[in-house]
């Protein structure tokens, strides 16, 4: 191995393999301590707000479109927040977790997600919120009739305008 190839190495972690583990987990628990405030369903609201929407469908794992400590916050931000029936939500929660962490993007599952948000908007959704990582895989705004709001890039944004001092609206 060249000298330029382990400089290299030597700023993507610590010194050596052994010590990268640690030093990957002390950067991160420094900047969770500075983001913690920065929640990405804040900064997803504020971005769904200047386009002047109020309803919203949320796709995610079962736990964030049934539980409170997502859709809490829209509503807080004045939103009305749609998600599936029940069934739905299994298959959209069962794909996320049996597909899309195992690497697979079927285009089955592509057209199921496609087929939930048309179904969405006819009940009023004026946008849909990709409320899990993985699903941005397999879904884009070519995918849909309505904005897309891909939680990821939303929170990496306000997390890079948060460190830059920019106003984000969400601290």
């Amino acid at each position: 191995m060249s000298v330029q190839k382990q400089r290299t190495l030597g700023i993507i972690g610590g010194m050596s393999w052994e010590s990268t583990e640690s030093y990957y987990r002390l950067i991160n628990e420094g900047i969770k301590a500075k983001l913690g405030k920065l929640h990405s369903a804040d900064a997803t609201a504020k971005v769904i707000k200047k386009q002047n929407l109020t309803k919203v469908a949320l796709l995610g794992t079962q736990f964030t479109m049934t539980q409170n400590f997502y859709k809490q916050r829209l509503f807080d931000a004045g939103l009305q927040v749609l998600v599936p029936d029940t069934d739905t939500q299994a298959e959209v929660h069962r794909i996320i977790y049996d597909e899309l962490c195992q690497g697979q993007l079927l285009d089955s599952s592509q057209q199921y997600y496609r087929q939930v948000i048309k179904d969405l908007e006819a009940q009023g959704a004026e946008g849909v919120i990709l409320g899990c990582t993985e699903i941005g895989l397999l879904i884009n705004q070519d995918d849909s009739p309505i904005p897309v709001f891909d939680t990821t890039a939303i929170h990496a944004a306000a997390a890079v305008a948060f460190l830059l001092n920019e106003d984000t609206g969400s601290h």
